[in-house]
């Protein structure tokens, strides 16, 4: 079994003539009394090989009863394909069935819908559609690396369990070893967590960039990448209460800096998706989306528009469409308005910058205005927000008022407040949830459709 080949390596190289053994699963069976079709696909491309059994096999007869689902190991020559559209397919010497799957396969070939794959998530990566995201996802991951380890950022692997609310929303996942039947109280009347596990409260990590802020403040660029925890109660097509997130953190960097460093890396990863995925794109294209490739492209070419939230509001408020929000300065953009400010008014992506400090999070720059930060949203078409990151507050004493605004515990945040006193630099940095990009790129209209085993609200099967 160890000389197999893949799918992907025999449409690429048609060793013709060669002998070869390939493992898969059959995806379908064409029975005839003197030879079978069998398609079979190994997970490595999109592709299925054709392979075709003659009624001499030994075992024919057990061959051309296998059904989809069945995994075998098929030996045989590389032939050119007789069909119209030529390429290449497998004349087999021998076939061993080295698994069965009954009648009742869940996945037969006909088609199936999302929602019920959700059901069987531990068998849709055996389908066309599952295969083409987690390829694509796969190939993103790696350029996720390669486009930060190519400009020298180092890799920081940031805690996943913490004692600190990054957004100071507190909206988190708290963990404990305390038996919930019996917890320990204060004379207060309060939890006791100095006799929990860690002696105080913790909690899953809402984002790695607090501890990221510390290693670039000593190395210079750095980024994590890493699974992140929201406990939102959230059943939107957009929200997961479990996701990965990249957060590159640049020391002597401003805004427009991280904004420029945001594009590249989108840009990057479009341009991965489209040099190595190209047969997963149009297959999703095909099902899917319809311009998909279309929009990557026109993203990867575009200039980012840059406007202030000031001026967004000012757009949005002087067009006669129609929104089911309100569009006021104070709110926050909501989808419909940032995918109108790209889709239709500026028709290519747009950073929107300076947002008022009150509808973001505490760690932001502080303009001289009073009134905003030095915060920037990417918005995308079809998606609306894909990234957002700011200028950070270096200023220790801005800092710490904003969090006692804010009723934070600036005990709590000593460590991330002492960054601010010993040699406090200008520094920013942004964070991309890994599954917004993987659905913008695939094309995919539900986040529970990019990640492998998705945790939602009533949702941690599998």
């Amino acid at each position: 079994m160890s000389q197999n080949i893949t799918i992907k390596e025999i449409i690429a190289e048609e060793p013709i003539d060669t002998t070869q053994i390939v493992l898969g699963w059959i995806r379908s069976v064409r029975k005839s009394k003197k030879f079978s079709f069998l398609v079979v696909n190994d997970g490595s491309c999109q592709a299925n090989l054709q392979i075709i059994a003659d009624a001499d096999l030994p075992n024919y007869e057990q061959v051309a009863s296998m059904r989809t689902g069945f995994a075998i190991a098929i030996t045989g020559k590389v032939v050119k394909s007789g069909g119209r559209n030529g390429g290449v397919e497998m004349q087999a010497t021998a076939c061993k069935i080295l698994g069965e799957a009954p009648e009742d396969y869940p996945l037969q070939k006909k088609a199936t819908s999302l929602e019920y794959l959700r059901e069987v998530a531990h068998l849709r990566p055996r389908t066309n559609t599952f295969g083409a995201v987690f390829r694509v996802r796969n190939r993103l991951n790696f350029a996720t690396h390669e486009f930060f380890v190519n400009r020298g950022y180092v890799q920081l692997h940031s805690p996943i369990i913490t004692g600190a609310d990054a957004e100071g929303a507190g909206e988190m996942f708290q963990v404990s070893t305390l038996n919930p039947n019996q917890l320990p109280k204060t004379d207060k009347g309060h939890v006791d967590f100095s006799q929990d596990y860690f002696g105080q409260a913790s909690n899953l990590t809402v984002s790695g960039q607090l501890n990221a802020e510390a290693f670039a403040l000593a190395l210079g660029k750095v980024y994590t990448f890493g699974p992140t925890f929201r406990a939102e109660n959230s059943n939107t097509p957009r929200h997961l209460a479990e996701f990965w997130m990249v957060e590159p953190e640049v020391a002597f960097a401003d805004l427009d800096d991280i904004a420029e460093l945001a594009s590249d890396y989108l840009k990057y990863l479009i341009s991965a998706a489209l040099e190595h995925c190209q047969d997963d794109l149009e297959f999703l294209q095909s099902r899917y989306k319809k311009d998909l490739i279309e929009t990557l492209n026109h993203v990867k070419d575009s200039e980012f528009k840059k406007i202030t939230y000031t001026e967004a509001i000012e757009i949005l408020e002087s067009t006669d469409k129609k929104f089911e929000f309100p569009t006021k300065w104070g709110s926050d953009l909501q989808t419909e308005h940032e995918r109108y400010l790209t889709e239709e008014h500026f028709k290519i992506p747009v950073i929107v910058t300076d947002y008022p400090k009150e509808i973001k999070s505490f760690y932001m720059k502080q303009n001289d205005d009073g009134k905003t930060v030095r915060a920037m949203d990417i918005l995308v078409t079809g998606v609306g927000e894909l990234m957002g990151g700011s200028q950070r507050e270096e200023n220790l004493e801005k800092i710490t008022q904003r969090m006692k605004e804010m009723d934070m515990d600036t005990e709590q945040l000593s460590w991330f407040l002492d960054l601010r006193k010993y040699g406090s630099v200008e520094h920013s940095g942004f964070g991309l949830g890994f599954e917004r990009a993987v659905m913008f790129i695939t094309g995919m209209a539900n986040v529970r459709d990019v990640i492998p085993f998705p945790r939602t609200p009533n949702n941690c099967h599998f």
